[in-house]
């Protein structure tokens, strides 16, 4: 058990008015609940401070005294700030007694390296920060000390599994998880589409101005130079200066006067001169 001390001094006024004027002066208005009734107080902020450095994050008694001299035993149960300012604005405290029960928060500490972490790629996890129990002021616990070293990966600890402490009661479920060493889950990558698969559409696009076969590449070659039908620089069916086609007006009959003989095939007698013996 931790018992601090904290000077106080009883207030008469209370509201914003005063409240507002207390901490313009460094003092900070202070409100104690219990079964003596309501009581204002006002604590100066650098004895306070002074408190909460002692105080570090555990659970402590703090016994007040007034200007009297009278002492009453308490806790902290709440704690105003500005987050403007860090200044304190208000503080709430709780009457306690000595002779009889209590149920108070107390902060959870971890300790330990867990075999889960060391061995078995774990991390731990810790599910309450803080634990309620029941117990005499006497009796009551700075903190709760929670061992992981034995903690396997994919294993809590329950408050079932936390030591006994002598005079306190745990008052949370006994299958509440307080501490939990897990496995972080790895997410796959999604598989990339294969890029040589050609796309719907792009195979026939991709197949325009493909190399010619074997065997076309010569007939290219020697249609080079040579403009296709109906290309560009050929002349149209007709057109002036085109080969007059078989049979049209103008073009001589085969074998008629002027028109030229047909080439003899090969290795037949060239033909006699008409009118000659």
């Amino acid at each position: 058990m931790k018992l601090l001390k904290l000077p106080v001094h009883s207030r008469d006024k209370s509201g914003r008015g005063p409240a507002r004027r207390l901490r313009a002066s460094g003092q900070i208005p202070a409100v104690i609940y219990g079964k003596s009734g309501v009581r204002h107080l006002t604590v100066k902020e650098p004895e306070f401070r002074l408190l909460m450095r002692a105080v570090a994050g555990t659970t402590a008694l703090v016994e007040i005294s007034d200007q009297s001299g009278a002492a009453t035993l308490s806790l902290l149960q709440e704690i105003q700030r500005d987050a403007r300012t860090d200044h304190f604005v208000h503080i709430d405290l709780r009457e306690v007694s000595a002779n009889e029960p209590m149920r108070v928060g107390v902060p959870v500490r971890v300790t330990g390296e867990s075999i889960g972490v060391k061995l078995e790629s774990g991390i731990i996890e810790i599910s309450r920060h803080e634990l309620f129990v029941r117990c005499l002021p006497k009796d009551l616990p700075d903190i709760i000390l929670v061992d992981v070293t034995e903690l396997h990966a994919g294993h809590s600890i329950h408050v079932s599994d936390l030591k006994p402490i002598p005079g306190v009661t745990y008052i949370d479920r006994a299958d509440e998880v307080v501490a939990a060493c897990v496995v972080p889950k790895v997410e796959e990558e999604p598989v990339a589409a294969d890029a040589a698969a050609p796309v719907e559409g792009e195979a026939a696009a991709g197949a325009e101005g493909a190399a010619p076969a074997e065997g076309d590449s010569a007939k290219a070659g020697d249609a080079k130079g040579a403009p296709a039908a109906g290309g560009k620089g050929a002349p149209a069916a007709g057109a002036k200066g085109a080969a007059p086609a078989a049979g049209a007006k103008g073009a001589p009959a085969a074998g008629a006067k002027g028109a030229p003989a047909a080439a003899p095939a090969k290795g037949a007698a060239p033909a006699k001169p008409a009118g000659k013996k």
